[in-house]
């Protein structure tokens, strides 16, 4: 087992493209993970105990959103818990990678918890609004609603538009020609990062500052959403009309 600036070395080797992803995940997120993925193959931890780990962290974040009055405190810590866990869903991949453990079953567990977390976060959100914030009106109740449909749609949409992607290349296509990788791209798709979501839980000892920040994200991941499916759309059709 080689010292853990050779395994990092290997890590950076293997690591997926920078296109689509958004500076947050290429600078901050991927670089965490890839420290925790080393970790975990120094300890002998397979890419399925890493995002069972992942898990424990990000819904032990999520229950306490539901579970523990706001503060300043529980701001930190769920935010500590909530990026912790989005590091480690990157390590699991990157540790699959390094050792060629990766398959169907865990690229399906991966699929699975990142889906949990997704419905969770918004539930516990809903639910804090009821116990703790005390909303101005019951109308506020239907914002983490909202943000749940778009996040989740937005979910199956983009897996749906990858399989499907998949499904209809045609056998024995070349690789399409690589894509410089776009700045400008990875700066606007900071709003609807993952990562960039958890900073909103920095609030959360102030209610309001909280919920305003909470419905400024929904507005623009709900634009995002109407942005991402029209263009998947498009793609989609084209590789129809191409057969």
């Amino acid at each position: 087992m080689g010292s853990t600036g050779t395994v990092l070395r290997e890590l950076r080797g293997a690591q997926k493209t920078a296109k689509g992803v958004s500076l947050y995940s290429r600078y901050v997120n991927r670089p965490a993970g890839r420290v925790f993925a080393a970790g975990a193959y120094r300890i002998g931890l397979t890419p399925n105990q890493v995002t069972l780990t992942s898990a424990v962290f990000t819904f032990a974040a999520i229950a306490a959103v539901a579970l523990v009055r706001p503060s300043v405190g529980l701001a930190i810590a769920v935010y500590a818990g909530l990026a912790i866990g989005f590091a480690l869903d990157s390590a699991d991949g990157q540790l699959a990678r390094l050792t060629g453990r990766g398959g169907p079953d865990g690229e399906w567990l991966d699929h699975v918890v990142d889906c949990a977390k997704m419905i969770l976060v918004h539930t516990a959100v809903l639910i804090s609004f009821q116990r703790f914030s005390g909303v101005p009106g019951e109308g506020w109740l239907l914002l983490p609603l909202g943000f749940l449909f778009t996040a989740v749609l937005t979910f199956c949409a983009g897996l749906l538009r990858e399989q499907l992607g998949k499904a209809a290349a045609r056998p024995g296509a070349g690789s399409a020609t690589a894509v410089p990788v776009s700045r400008l791209r990875a700066v606007a798709l900071l709003p609807a990062d993952y990562g960039v979501f958890c900073l909103v839980f920095l609030l959360l000892g102030d209610r309001t500052a909280f919920r305003i920040g909470y419905a400024v994200l929904a507005v623009v991941h709900a634009l995002f959403l109407v942005a991402f499916l029209a263009k998947w759309f498009r793609e989609l059709k084209a590789l129809r009309t191409a057969d």
